[in-house]
């Protein structure tokens, strides 16, 4: 009986031991990674979204397209769109050239 109550001990306090070294180890390194954080943090200047510029408002004209420029224009809408489709442009792209090509 004794044997197996010195054993138990011994097993208590080596996982008590290494609990303790298990946590400090986790302590020091949560600590040096915010250490590192904000360092890094403070040397990155913050990320500012560029705005998007806004399109100048249509022209007022009015004229008249000939049936073959009509083809063409809708040729182009349509190669437009597959581009989009394919994620080459993006939806504020694809209505920027949409709007060029029908104004």
């Amino acid at each position: 009986m004794p044997g197996l109550l010195r054993g138990v001990a011994r097993t208590a306090v080596v996982a008590g031991t290494a609990t303790a070294v298990s946590n400090r180890v986790s302590r020091r390194q949560q600590g040096r990674w915010a250490a590192q954080e904000a360092q890094q943090s403070y040397q990155q200047p913050p990320q500012y979204q560029q705005q998007p510029a806004y399109p100048a408002p249509p022209a007022a004209e009015t004229t008249t397209s000939t049936p073959d420029e009509m083809t063409s224009k809708i040729e182009q809408l349509k190669q437009l769109g597959e581009l989009k489709a394919q994620g080459v442009l993006t939806e504020a792209e694809f209505q920027e050239q949409k709007r060029r090509l029908l104004a």
